[in-house]
């Protein structure tokens, strides 16, 4: 892969991310790809349980606003066009995850993050920063986000209510397609991240998970 130096934002980007965000944000999100948890039975939660599992779906909705917003920030300064046909796809995927999270909500009778908009704001500053630095490190962010996503979903893979098959059945398609996105990037010649670096992400994603779930 060559490694063109990065494409800085025009005003058609921008104005694009503009409407990106807005959709992303405020829109009714919508999936490419049928819903996992559509055939899954499921039978009525107790109250404390459904309301333990719409936290644990708001926690991953907020994941995949900050995941949209990374792509979006990543794909606005790329110049390899392999790259940005890559996170396009990643991107709609990551797509699915939020019209599915955003639908199990709605059935929960939970609600989203209020947060959303700071999530947004921080996943497009990241990905405009791994982009700037070059495709490789560009590709190792990518592949470390998805390796510290598969991770905290195993998480709530333990914590979810054993009754709840729609949401398990949800966040283990989501961990399925995060794998597949973190093997795409290191194929395609990503760079291991220094561990600094790493740490800082992970700190990043735990304050994501504790302020989503009360917020």
């Amino acid at each position: 892969m060559k490694h063109p130096l990065p494409a800085f934002p025009t005003p058609d980007k921008l104005i694009s991310l503009l409407d990106q965000s807005l959709r992303t944000l405020f829109a009714p999100a919508h999936a490419s790809r049928p819903n996992p948890a559509t055939d899954c039975p499921q039978e009525a939660l107790p109250d404390l349980e459904r309301r333990q599992s719409a936290a644990l779906m708001r926690v991953n909705h907020s994941g995949e606003i900050a995941a949209q917003a990374l792509y979006q920030g990543q794909a606005l300064v790329v110049r390899d066009e392999n790259l940005r046909a890559m996170l396009r796809q990643a991107a709609r995927e990551e797509g699915d995850h939020l019209a599915w999270t955003e639908s199990r909500i709605a059935e929960l009778g939970g609600r989203k993050s209020l947060l959303n908009p700071v999530w947004y704001g921080g996943g497009v500053a990241m990905g405009v920063l791994s982009g700037l630095v070059g495709d490789r490190w560009n590709l190792g962010f990518l592949a470390e986000t998805e390796r510290q996503v598969e991770s905290h979903l195993d998480s709530h893979l333990q914590r979810l209510p054993a009754a709840d098959t729609k949401s398990r059945a949800i966040v283990e398609q989501m961990k399925r397609d995060e794998i597949g996105h973190a093997s795409s990037a290191r194929q395609a010649g990503a760079a291991e991240l220094p561990a600094p670096v790493r740490f800082a992400m992970k700190c990043s994603g735990r304050m994501l998970t504790g302020l989503s779930r009360l917020f």
